[in-house]
């Protein structure tokens, strides 16, 4: 009954405190009753939903009830010390908590009055939500992505399976060379043996070709098709989680369909490219199950490095025409509305 009300009211459930005391429960029946309570609510909760968009469109690889402990306690320490003294580390969380609150209204006021087990119990929520949609993407990305980088017509041979990732990474031909890092030439038979068979070590930072338009790198001008390329883009991986996985290999509608509707997203953020990009790297690689602590893949580096690069004030110019790149591709008509007048238009003219 209790969970039936929970369920249908969408309401907070009852703290363990009044369980156990006013309803005469035992501790490992409370206990349980929470986890269910935890697993069957990711439909209907509205926190869920919002902490799947808010991973994949702002910050996607931190624990995010730690964010939010910490996030709290440190509102009440910055009263009396700036947040500038605070160490870099802690100045980027507080920066991904605050970026939390104001896109979700009345969260801080749930944290700062909700009693111990209430607030648990909104971290949880939104801690699966990030990591839900995280498992989501990833297992559908590592199929689609096999049918993306196939040529019309051909086959991938040796073939790809879609369920075992064993010969991934550097062990295949292509995507070795998708993955191959910019500067190196994954056509050097020697570079090609050290890279699969360890010998050369690749670090998350260490971006791969397939990042850049025509899977081209200039050392002369590194933002030249930077995170423009046809497998973000065009194929695309972006189109598939925020839009709809049947639009891919379509011309660019006005549609704003799946989560991009759902969210009322009209624009591409520095997040969601980071993202995919991302979820594109790690679908390529040879890991199955997709962890921040995984060495190996290093997908977490990697991620923090492009978030590093379209943070910075100094590369804005790039980095807005960027977006507004992007923008054109993904949702022309919104980005249509928004475009500045021509400077020599004969409507600036009038």
């Amino acid at each position: 009954m209790l969970l039936l009300v929970f369920r249908t009211n969408v309401v907070r459930p009852p703290s363990k405190w009044r369980l156990e005391k006013e309803h005469k429960l035992s501790p490992l029946f409370v206990t349980r009753y929470y986890k269910l309570i935890l697993s069957t609510s990711s439909v209907s909760d509205p926190l869920v939903s919002h902490g799947r968009h808010f991973g994949q469109t702002i910050f996607a690889l931190c624990n995010y009830p730690s964010l939010l402990t910490n996030g709290i306690l440190r509102l009440e320490q910055i009263e009396d010390t700036p947040l500038e003294d605070f160490p870099a580390e802690e100045r980027q969380e507080h920066c991904v908590f605050e970026q939390l609150l104001e896109s979700y209204p009345g969260l801080l006021d749930q944290l700062r009055d909700g009693s111990e087990e209430e607030i648990l119990h909104v971290r949880e929520l939104i801690g699966k939500g990030v990591a839900g949609t995280r498992g989501d993407d990833t297992k559908t990305l590592t199929s689609a992505i096999l049918d993306w980088i196939t040529l019309i017509g051909e086959a991938i041979n040796p073939p790809l399976h879609r369920n075992v990732k064993v010969n991934h990474r550097f062990n295949h031909e292509l995507t070795g060379f998708l993955l191959c890092p910019v500067g190196l030439d994954w056509n050097n038979l020697e570079t090609k043996e050290k890279l699969r068979s360890g010998e050369l070590w690749v670090c998350g930072d260490q971006w791969p070709i397939f990042v850049y338009a025509n899977y081209t790198y200039d050392p002369e001008d590194l933002w030249c098709g930077l995170l423009r390329s046809q497998l973000l883009v065009y194929m695309s991986a972006y189109k598939h989680v925020f839009t709809s996985p049947s639009s891919v290999e379509r011309e660019p509608k006005a549609t704003r369909s799946r989560n991009a509707r759902l969210h009322d997203m009209t624009s591409v953020t520095i997040g969601s490219i980071a993202y995919i990009a991302t979820q594109v790297r790690f679908a390529l690689s040879l890991s199955s199950v997709f962890s921040r602590t995984d060495t190996t893949t290093d997908s977490e580096t990697f991620y923090h490095s492009l978030l590093d690069l379209l943070e910075d004030p100094k590369e804005s110019k790039e980095i807005d025409e960027l977006i507004l790149w992007w923008n054109r591709q993904i949702f022309p008509t919104a980005s249509a509305a928004k475009r500045p007048i021509s400077v020599n238009s004969t409507l600036s003219k009038i």
